[in-house]
């Protein structure tokens, strides 16, 4: 079976990251969650898409047409279902703001997780494009940092980031899915969220914890 990116991206949309962490965990794959700092912008916040990875650096350069043409590129070439993963290696400055979530959604995206900072979150929340961020500040980034690259492997405190892996996020955190097992891995989430109903519904009716773990395997 081959899904398609939209049949993909729904069936992941529906699973709690739990589940998928857990089975990636049974699969051997147990440093796929990125770090805890990441806060959607809101409670409700939730993304599920495919990474478009963004690297970038501290830079002192303060000429914008520099600063702001690789970073006007890059959300020229974002494509529908995108998430834009930056690995910002920056402290200092919003590396995404208003107009930039404006181009990614217009352009189809499915949302951002910014390993740096975020500004114009009113505006952000109004458009309802799903953010993820470490912090919010209102400094720019022209004279603090500059995009590197685009569309390549990046890393983030561990956790590698490929063009179009599955990145999903929601209240618990944010995790990514290697493209090349993330149908065996969607299967088998669907199969534990299942699962965990059982388990659920038995321990509702009084089953005793542990008869419900030895009767489905699961808990």
């Amino acid at each position: 079976m081959s899904l398609s990116q939209a049949e993909m991206i729904s069936r992941f949309s529906s699973i709690y990251s739990g589940a998928v962490s857990d089975v990636l965990d049974q699969k051997g794959f147990r440093h796929q969650v990125l770090p805890s700092s990441l806060h959607g912008l809101t409670l409700e916040t939730k993304v599920c898409g495919l990474a478009l990875p963004v690297l970038g650096e501290p830079s002192t350069v303060t000429d914008a047409d520099e600063i702001f043409t690789p970073l006007l590129r890059m959300l020229g070439d974002v494509k529908p279902y995108n998430v834009v993963v930056t690995q910002a290696n920056d402290q200092s400055c919003a590396h995404l703001g208003e107009l930039s979530a404006t181009a990614i959604q217009s352009r189809g995206g499915a949302g951002a997780v910014i390993y740096g900072g975020v500004r114009d979150i009113q505006y952000i929340q109004n458009l309802g494009l799903p953010v993820f961020c470490r912090y919010t500040t209102p400094a720019d980034v022209v004279g603090r940092w500059r995009l590197v690259d685009y569309n390549v492997a990046i890393e983030i405190e561990g956790v590698t980031v490929h063009p179009g892996d599955i990145v999903l996020g929601d209240k618990d955190g944010v995790l990514v899915v290697p493209l090349d097992i993330a149908e065996e891995v969607l299967i088998a989430s669907e199969d534990i969220v299942g699962t965990e109903n059982h388990v659920r519904n038995a321990v509702k009716n009084g089953m005793h914890p542990l008869d419900a773990y030895r009767k489905y395997g699961w808990f």
